[in-house]
């Protein structure tokens, strides 16, 4: 009897174990074995809704960012419509462009060509409102010119670093193209540094290329990256048919904040010079001079009395970086260079013999001295056809203690018929003793239609030179 209870107790135990052992054998390998073809597929089916459903498409394989609304929202309350107007040969009639408020009190950018010649500038907001502005100083050397209305509580927008751009980055231009008010449209920037002749080898060029749709009427406007970052002012297009075919192109940002910057403060850009003669270099020169790459500026020539020959660089230098930022042609440099006032310090890092040379320069300016020297040119200059200084800290003290000095004259204006040249030191206007640019200006805008006496000298030359004529109206 104790034998079959026993031998009942081992089968069930021994069942048991069997039973245990094949749930495990079959969790163990045949449904893990499942659980794997079952995640295969559902990898496989997710794999299948990523690459071909629209949806999943939209979320992972476009480019990012993807939504351009809040920028371009921003952007279109600071870009603004400008209409100009002209009464003389080179412009007549009614022009438009575009235009970028700076400042909530109405400091705005806009390009030189836009407002050239213009009698009366009437800006439209983006809210309908409507104001005339004022030229506060251009700069035909950069194709940009900065404007004044009378108002407060604008939007505006903030410069960004046009170096950081990368080629391939989403931008949008916003303006007024065909006046067709506050239109956005986005591209990629498509090269940097770009030299396309438009200020006809007398300006500086060094255009942000993209192809963001842009015609005529964008001209002042914004180039804007997907912060709403303003990078770039635009100002040009390269077609045969005077319409977009492809490519447009933006004064860079860092390029413009400086311009404007010396427009609100001088009246006159403030260019620090080193000095030099330089040329691009190409692969044969490149080889001959056993450089790494086609890359840097060749030094041409050195002037005697410029910053870079007090700070050592010589004729067959290679300039490869400003302040450890590299320079890979002519038109990166002079764009970089642009960035300075006289006085300031740079670092260059230069190629001699195959061996690398660290520079240090101080900037001068065209008198070969560091001082700030502001030129003016305001509306009433330009209609009698003069461009009028300030003299700097050594002429004040040698040879002009007061007076404003006639930088350039116009030929075919009123003034060129005084044969008043160039160099002329006004010290009085109608006996008033003449003590900055701006109180001459303000008593030339007082005196329109009226004759007035200029009162002055040239250094060198002995006696007094008066000089009459009637301000314009």
């Amino acid at each position: 009897m104790v034998s079959y209870k026993f031998a009942l107790g081992l089968g069930i135990i021994t069942s048991l174990l069997i039973s245990i052992s094949t749930l495990f054998l079959y969790d163990r390998f045949f449904l893990e074995e499942y659980d794997m073809y079952t995640r295969n597929k559902a990898v496989a089916v997710a794999e299948s809704d990523i690459l071909f459903s629209d949806r999943f498409n939209k979320a992972f394989n476009s480019s990012q960012p993807n939504d351009f609304v809040t920028a371009a929202e921003l952007s279109r309350k600071s870009v603004v419509f400008l209409r100009t107007k002209g009464n003389n040969d080179a412009h007549f009639g009614v022009n438009s462009g575009s235009g970028v408020i700076l400042s909530n009190d109405g400091y705005i950018v806009t390009n030189h060509h836009v407002v050239k010649d213009a009698i009366k500038i009437d800006v439209t907001l983006n809210d309908n409102r409507e104001f005339e502005a004022r030229i506060i100083g251009v700069d035909p050397s950069t194709d940009l010119a900065l404007l004044k209305i009378d108002a407060i509580n604008l939007d505006y927008l903030i410069f960004g670093n046009s170096d950081s751009l990368l080629i391939g980055e989403w931008v949008m231009a916003v303006g007024n193209p065909f006046r067709l008010q506050s239109t956005v449209t986005a591209g990629i920037v498509s090269a940097k540094a770009r030299s396309i002749n438009l200020l006809e080898n007398q300006g500086i060029e060094s255009f942000i290329q993209t192809d963001a749709a842009v015609n005529p009427g964008n001209s002042g406007g914004a180039l804007i990256n997907t912060r709403g970052d303003l990078i770039g002012i635009c100002t040009a297009i390269q077609s045969n048919s005077g319409r977009f075919e492809g490519f447009s192109f933006a004064i860079p940002s860092n390029l413009a904040k400086k311009v404007i910057a010396d427009l609100r403060e001088y009246g006159v850009v403030q260019r620090g010079w080193l000095g030099i003669d330089i040329e691009n270099i190409d692969n044969q020169m490149a080889s001959k001079l056993k450089l790494d790459e086609v890359a840097g500026v060749f030094v041409a020539s050195v002037h005697k009395s410029g910053g870079a020959a007090a700070a050592g660089i010589t004729k067959n230098d290679v300039i490869i970086s400003v302040n450890n930022i590299k320079t890979s042609s002519v038109s990166e440099f002079t764009a970089q260079m642009a960035q300075y006032r006289p006085g300031d310090k740079i670092d260059m890092l230069v190629i001699r013999n195959e061996v690398k040379v660290l520079l240090k320069a101080t900037l001068l300016n065209q008198l070969n001295s560091t001082d700030l020297i502001a030129n003016y040119d305001a509306p009433i200059l330009r209609q009698i056809g003069m461009e009028l200084r300030e003299p700097d800290k050594y002429e004040k003290a040698v040879i002009a203690p007061q007076g404003v000095i006639i930088v350039s004259i116009q030929n075919g204006k009123i003034i060129s018929t005084t044969r008043v040249e160039p160099g002329y030191i006004i010290t009085k206007v109608d006996n008033h003793k003449v003590t900055s640019v701006q109180m001459l200006i303000r008593y030339l805008e007082d005196h329109k239609g009226k004759s007035i006496i200029f009162e002055g000298f040239y250094p060198k030359v002995p006696g007094e030179f008066p000089y009459t004529f009637v301000v314009p109206e």
